[in-house]
């Protein structure tokens, strides 16, 4: 047996997903940088670029395999119930209110990039969460079962109503 045969399932996914974060840093990383204008910012202060927010910043990041993106092209997936109780990202971002953004994205068949992929404003997610999902605007399948142990909520990017927003960048349009 080989070392990733004794090594639990949750640590093969990740190091699997790692793999994919030079990619996701290289999409995330120019959105957290614009451009000043000629202004007393570049004549006078030596200012070309500003960070877009000036905290810390919180990016959940989600990779799945090849396949799915043509199976469920709307939706984003967040992990909901695992069968040891362990908190899960779905109370960590909805209930504990963590996390800035979501950068969710499907592998390609070679594994070697992301696409289709989604940057979400999980502010304007929870925002939406408390205005419309008490009156079942927004579609989300809940407790889907992975068959591991693990469930997910599967959100439908499209039911969500355009202003505000709760995409910030993606590869592809969002049909409405």
């Amino acid at each position: 047996m080989g070392s990733t045969d004794m090594e639990p399932k949750w640590k093969q996914n990740k190091r699997w997903a790692d793999k994919f974060t030079p990619l996701i840093k290289k999409i995330v990383g120019p959105l957290l940088l614009v451009e000043t204008e000629l202004t007393k910012e570049d004549a006078l202060e030596a200012t070309d670029l500003f960070i877009l927010r000036a905290r810390d910043m919180r990016i959940a990041c989600r990779v799945r395999r090849y396949g799915f993106a043509e199976k469920y092209p709307d939706q984003f997936t967040v992990r909901s119930k695992l069968s040891t109780n362990t908190k899960t990202e779905l109370t960590k971002i909805l209930i504990d209110g963590y996390g800035d953004w979501f950068f969710y994205g499907h592998s390609n068949v070679n594994e070697s990039g992301i696409s289709p992929w989604w940057i979400i404003d999980l502010t304007a997610l929870r925002g939406h969460m408390i205005r419309n999902n008490y009156n079942n605007k927004l579609k989300i399948d809940k407790d889907i079962s992975n068959g591991d142990g693990t469930f997910f909520y599967a959100f439908h990017i499209n039911s969500f109503p355009i202003e505000p927003s709760i995409v910030i960048a993606s590869s592809m349009e969002l049909c409405r």
